[in-house]
């Protein structure tokens, strides 16, 4: 059987590349919440 993948060999433990991708995605939501919300009130 070929276990060359990596995804599979470990699925309980996260990586420091998981670590950063988890922090940049809710940096990115949290930060335009705000911008978003407020468009939302100035157009409707």
């Amino acid at each position: 059987m070929d276990n060359q993948n990596p995804a599979l060999s470990d699925e309980r433990g996260f990586t420091t590349e998981d670590i950063l991708w988890a922090v940049g995605i809710w940096t990115v939501i949290l930060g335009l919440s705000p911008v978003i919300v407020f468009y939302m009130l100035m157009v409707g």
